[in-house]
């Protein structure tokens, strides 16, 4: 099985354990144990309580605590705890630290560090789990991307992205995503070869996995004739043949979408002297120009292997900046962004603040939203599938974010109730 790694942010409490464990590591700050009885349990990590482990022996070093009231702080740090229970457990162990003269300054920050370390804090064994997990996904992606990409889409609903922005992100890195097809497709997506990928039929929303299957058997018995002997040889739904005309999953049988839908509603029988017959003539409907395939493409499968969304509306937005330019940009520039949401997140620990993640043709972006501007902004910053920020470029160590000081809903109705974003809360 193959799991995906969400990297969250870290909010301002998490940042006052994981900031200066990066900067010591950098050589940006200096390595400080807060005592020295600590530095045999914190030496690893330079000094900052990371695991849970390291803050229990903490208290068993300062405070001389015996393993059954390391216990009852553990359960005071977990992730249920009561407000009651912390401050009576960090009461025991500022009594405890008294009595073994431990002045008042150091008892003060192996408190605040215990606090900070409490609304995020986990073991070292599911520290070295999730690293491991990480770990292998990062090498398949790297070695092995189109097994990894199709196997991320065969286990959708998961994961921190959509299958929309999956495909997209795999296009970026060198792979050719080919269609969902009624000739080439299996009921899950399928490896062509090292840089390809096919779409399973299980792409498609609202049919059956079982009508997939029957016509998938069906297939393997005799290649399709034509569309009509697909149609005559599965008893497809109808609701099942239009989603498939219009994905454009009939294209290969020799039919565009518009003409496969148009056949697809004819009645379809095997006349027993004349073969194959129809009750419909030619299809006189055209095909559908890009932005109509686009809109099927997300009413059937929420995604598309054709064009990202926003390049078709690139031209009418100049002042929107593209993700891929960013780091080209300087720090305290005015920037403008548009694009998809892809993820919205407000940790209990940021204070009400908001971490968006816009998708363009070129990447994603993120920008943060203060807690004043969310609550002014809410229904939109919640609600618009597509939105348009605009703020100040930060650079900080590598990472980018907009600063944002207003956010506006931007229109793109044809595909606005198709998008969708993983949102945490």
């Amino acid at each position: 099985m193959v799991v995906q790694v969400a990297i969250i942010r870290p909010g301002p409490i998490v940042g006052k354990m994981v900031h200066p464990y990066l900067d010591r590591r950098n050589g940006k700050q200096p390595v400080d144990y807060i005592h020295p009885s600590f530095e045999p349990v914190l030496s690893r990590t330079l000094g900052v309580p990371l695991f849970q482990e390291q803050v229990l022996k903490m208290a068993m070093v300062i405070a001389d605590f015996n393993g059954s009231e390391a216990e009852e702080l553990r359960r005071a740090m977990s992730f249920h705890r009561s407000e009651e229970r912390m401050q009576r457990a960090l009461g025991k162990l500022r009594a405890a630290m008294t009595k073994r003269e431990v002045t008042h300054d150091v008892q003060e920050r192996i408190v605040n560090s215990i606090q900070s370390f409490a609304l995020y804090g986990f073991p070292e064994s599911h520290a070295i789990s999730f690293a491991l997990l990480a770990y292998a996904s990062v090498w398949l992606k790297v070695h092995r991307g189109p097994e990894f990409y199709a196997a991320l889409l065969n286990c959708q609903p998961m994961g921190f992205y959509s299958s929309a922005t999956l495909v997209h992100d795999a296009k970026h890195h060198g792979l050719k995503i080919l269609p969902v097809c009624a000739v080439n497709s299996e009921v899950k997506c399928t490896v062509v070869d090292d840089k390809t990928i096919r779409l399973g039929l299980n792409q498609l929303k609202g049919i059956d996995r079982t009508a997939l299957l029957s016509m998938v058997a069906v297939r393997c018995q005799a290649a399709w004739k034509d569309l009509d002997d697909l149609l005559t040889r599965c008893s497809l739904p109808k609701d099942a043949r239009r989603a498939l005309a219009k994905a454009g999953a009939f294209n290969a049988l020799g039919h565009h979408r518009r003409s496969a839908l148009w056949r697809s509603e004819a009645e379809v029988h095997h006349d027993l002297f004349f073969g194959v017959e129809t009750n419909e003539g030619d299809s006189p409907l055209a095909m559908m120009k890009p932005e109509e395939r686009l809109e099927a493409d997300y009413q059937t499968t929420r995604m598309t292997v054709g064009p990202h969304p926003m390049l078709l509306v690139r031209a009418a937005i100049p002042q929107a900046i593209k993700a891929i330019n960013l780091p080209f940009m300087r720090h305290g520039q005015g920037v403008t962004l548009i694009g998809m949401v892809i993820c919205r997140q407000r940790p209990g620990t940021a204070k009400g603040h908001c971490f968006i993640s816009l998708e363009d043709e070129t990447g994603i972006s993120n920008a943060f939203v203060p807690s004043a501007l969310f609550e002014a902004k809410r229904l939109i910053i919640t609600q618009e599938p597509f939105l348009e920020i605009r703020g100040m470029l930060q650079h900080s160590e590598g990472v980018i974010t907009l600063l944002a000081g207003t956010v506006l809903p931007f229109r793109y109705p044809a595909i606005s109730s198709q998008v969708q974003s993983h949102d945490f809360r």
